[in-house]
């Protein structure tokens, strides 16, 4: 309430005004303000980005175009519009853009309801937002009731010429006629302090005017002397401004919410001076400052307005959304959300100035609205939900970068992400403000409600990515993921361990008459070839999957199926009592697993027909994209549906794997540290960032991913053991490699820490020949801390000495203790052999690395 008024832009430099259909340039008024010298009006951006509301104005048109004419803006949609589409904003479908995908690819979510989600103070439990304290109202008192001169307006509605301006060295009137269309104005307070308005509030001053007319601080005798805010109208002749104080009087006196103020009354007075009866809300006095005042309070040491973080913005959006929701529960829209109209008090988030409240039903009354903020399709079509929706994504925009031309050239767009740090640091968020101000209204979010809980997943993962501190939370649109498949990173290993300390056996040929193998040949470090290639179609199956519509007439009985195998699940899906939606998605799920992939595709495609938009349709084309090969559609499928839900998790765990298996190293491995950083149950991310990282040539990133699986997840064994291999596949010892030995003592350890975690025998033995013969290269190649091997003396297998007196897995670390080692690993593999066959092969690999002794 306060600071509805109180805050004034500053200009830009000379220019032509930012304004729609104002031809007038700014001038220099001195102090280094900007005015337009037409218009009167300063521009909203300034050279050191002060934000700068342009003032409500009446939007004309409306469903039936019979709103009053005056500021508002024109219907536009734009090309310019188009440069926010979906269809290009993320990294993944830009290098696929030019691809033939064979269809095009859109998402319209079903929604929730329109009622508030009950979450708790600002910041959603996620981050810390700065409290704003609670000012003396006293001190808020405007020592001045003025308004400045280049801010009088006609208040006629279709009018709106600038009135009360100074004339040579004649100031300016307060009171007058307009000379254009002979309207009376008066911007002199009615009020005064000491007056008592309807026998109970006491007058102290003018904290502020408004769109609407003068603010005034009182006191309330009636009620505990507790404080208030009066709200008159600038102008009692005018029907719009009336109409809009009435409105508030009768939409928001029965609305109790914590984000709301409260109405408490609406009263008359007699203004002794003009005989008129006068009109005046009465308001919870709200202290604080309003946002606009809290973005420009942040400065650069430049003096530039610093952006609000964005975390920081997130928060206030995520409680302006419970008031709007709260609002659309009561069939009620606010049009008007901005930067002025919502003040930080201590921790909480308040919607003021409620004067453009209108019902939804409401085809008669002036739609109020501010260029830059309000829709495009308002004009034509009037307010809706969507319209609403799309007003806080606006002012999301200005508080996090310096939106210049936000009210000219990208009145009804966002700017290029590529020259946006925000955008290019959290896509996300991006992706967020995309749907949220679509051109279209119908692909919007459908509700404040879903706004909300996918802003809220937004933040999560930015204050995830910040922190380095994961926040999960349960999705509302999927199921947890199904299970984890591809967690061997590497194949089988063929051919000896060790690339120099294997000899040849002592006789020419192996039993069977085969000849010996030949040493393995030298691999480059990281090699590509050295990762098991994911199974696309397996983990595609493994996706989480959407939740059953409670809508849905069958949801009931599916509830019963979850556990079902795919083969009987389809013959019990044939006793449903009809076919929906949600059976039929089940059907096509179940044939995919079972390999019917031509059934499942001709069931899909009957179903696209009837459901083109769905978001689970799209979802499902994805995934049967995926078990047929068709990588590039499903990347475009999971691509609309992280356009539709950017808050949830699920869709950028299936664009890692679809940028993995096309090749696409970066995008993969950025998709899949967005969800293992944000929500760790979902552990096939970890893998999948550990493999394609491993992959590019990142070792140390893949081994600390693969080292980041928390001890509670059953993948935690699996995870620990592709960690040491992949420490050490592939790797070429030197002399000079001195973090090799750092690797060798890590791999040991966790070697050795995996028999308390229930590793089996034959794996564990195989990892301790796969690190012991690593350390006999690097021992063998002059590795320092480690002595050359002495001439063979009598010894025993248990003599473990070794230089230094430092060991491996019980070996000693040098040649002669890590043949020992070797030789131990393999008799140990040779008696848990299953076959003969295997059982000899183990026994020549013993033989080959058993040290050379007298005996």
């Amino acid at each position: 309430m306060v600071s509805e008024a109180r805050s004034e832009g500053r200009g830009e430099g000379r220019g032509t005004c930012q304004r729609p259909d104002c031809v007038g340039t700014y001038e220099d008024v001195g102090g280094g303000e900007l005015y337009c010298d037409t218009c009167g009006l300063a521009p909203v951006v300034s050279p050191t980005g002060s934000v700068a509301s342009p003032p409500t104005g009446v939007t004309v048109g409306g469903r039936d175009s019979r709103g009053s004419s005056g500021s508002g803006r024109s219907a536009r949609t734009s090309s310019q519009s188009s440069r926010s589409r979906r269809s290009v904003s993320g990294r993944l479908s830009r290098s696929l853009s030019g691809a033939s995908s064979g269809r095009s690819v859109s998402v319209r979510s079903s929604g929730s309801g329109a009622g508030s989600t009950g979450r708790g103070r600002l910041g959603a439990g996620l981050v810390e937002v700065p409290p704003i304290p609670r000012p003396d109202p006293r001190a808020m008192v405007l020592d001045r009731a003025q308004v400045p001169e280049r801010k009088r307006f006609c208040s006629r509605s279709d009018c709106g010429a600038p009135v009360g301006r100074a004339r040579g060295e004649r100031p300016g009137r307060t009171e007058g006629f307009c000379t254009k269309c002979g309207h009376p104005y008066s911007f002199v307070p009615k009020l005064s302090a000491g007056d008592v308005v309807h026998g109970q509030y006491e007058v102290v001053g003018c904290l502020a005017h408004g769109g609407l007319g003068w603010i005034y601080l009182a006191v309330d005798r009636a009620v505990s002397d507790r404080w208030v805010v009066l709200k008159g109208l600038l102008d009692t002749g005018d029907q719009d401004a009336m109409a809009a104080a009435i409105s508030e009087r009768r939409f928001l006196a029965e609305i109790e919410h914590a984000n709301i103020v409260r109405i408490y009354n609406f009263v008359e007075h007699l203004d002794p001076r003009t005989g008129s009866l006068d009109g005046y809300i009465v308001m919870e006095y709200v202290g604080g400052k309003s946002l606009k005042e809290i973005a420009n309070a942040r400065r650069t040491p430049q003096g530039r307005r610093d952006p609000l973080p964005v975390e920081q913005a997130c928060a206030y959006g995520i409680e302006a959304l419970e008031a709007l929701g709260h609002l659309h529960g009561r069939n009620l829209l606010y049009c008007d959300f901005k930067v002025d109209n919502a003040i930080q008090t201590e921790d909480e988030l308040k919607l003021i100035d409620m004067g453009a409240v209108r019902r939804m039903d409401d085809d008669e009354s002036a739609i109020y609205g501010t260029v830059g903020y309000q829709a495009p399709e308002v004009a034509e079509v009037g307010p809706s939900v969507a319209s609403d929706l799309y007003t806080v994504a606006r002012t999301l925009a200005v508080l996090t970068f310096d939106f210049q031309g936000y009210t000219t050239v990208f009145a009804d767009s966002l700017p290029d992400p590529d020259t946006i740090d925000v955008f290019r640091q959290y896509e996300s968020f991006y992706r967020f403000l995309v749907r949220a101000t679509d051109p279209d209204p119908d692909r919007r979010f459908a509700s404040a409600q879903e706004m909300g809980e996918q802003l809220t997943g937004v933040l999560r993962e930015v204050v995830s990515l910040q922190t380095g501190r994961a926040r999960p939370a349960l999705s509302t649109q999927f199921g947890p993921e199904l299970r984890v498949t591809d967690t061997e990173l590497f194949p089988a290993l063929d051919g000896d361990v060790s690339r120099l300390g294997g000899r040849a056996p002592g006789r020419g040929r192996r039993p069977g008459g085969q000849p010996p193998a030949p040493p393995a040949p030298e691999l480059p470090a990281a090699a590509p070839a050295l990762v098991r290639p994911v199974d696309t179609a397996a983990a595609g199956l493994a996706l989480p999957v959407p939740l059953v519509d409670s809508g849905d007439p069958n949801a009931g009985f599916l509830a019963g199926l979850q556990t079902s195998a795919p083969g009987d699940l389809l013959h019990a899906l044939a006793a449903a009592p009809a076919p929906s939606t949600e059976t039929r998605l089940r059907e096509i799920r179940a044939r995919l697993e079972t390999g019917e992939a031509e059934a499942a595709l001709r069931a899909l495609r009957a179903l696209e027909e009837r459901h083109p938009d769905d978001w689970r349709v799209v979802w499902y084309r994805g995934v049967a994209a995926l078990a047929t090969g068709d990588h590039e559609g499903a990347a475009l499928a999971f691509d609309a549906i992280y356009d539709a839900f950017p808050g949830e998790i699920a869709p950028k765990l299936a664009l890692g794997l679809c940028a993995e298996v096309l090749g696409q190293l970066d995008n993969a491995a950025e998709y899949y540290r967005l969800v293992w950083s944000t929500d760790p149950s979902h552990v096939s991310a970890a893998f999948g960032l550990a493999r394609v990282r491993f992959a590019a040539g990142d070792r140390r990133g893949a081994v600390g991913t693969l080292e980041s699986v928390p001890e509670s997840s059953i993948h935690y064994t699996a995870a620990r053991v592709a960690a040491v291999r992949a420490r050490l596949r592939g790797r070429t010892a030197t002399a000079g490699d001195v973090p090799f030995l750092d690797d060798l003592s890590a791999a040991a350890g966790q070697v050795e820490a995996l028999e308390a975690y229930g590793l089996d025998p034959a794996r564990r033995e195989q990892l301790s020949a796969e690190v012991l013969g690593c350390a006999l290269d690097w021992v063998l190649s002059g590795g320092r801390g480690s002595a050359p091997a002495p001439l063979p003396a009598p010894a025993g297998p248990g003599d473990s000495g070794a230089a230094g007196g430092r060991t491996l897995l019980g070996s000693g670390l040098d040649e002669r203790g890590l043949r020992f080692g070797l030789e131990r690993a393999y008799r140990t593999l040779a008696r848990l052999a299953r076959s003969g066959e295997e059982r000899i092969d183990l026994v020549e690999r013993a033989n080959r690395y058993r040290p050379r002794t007298w005996v």
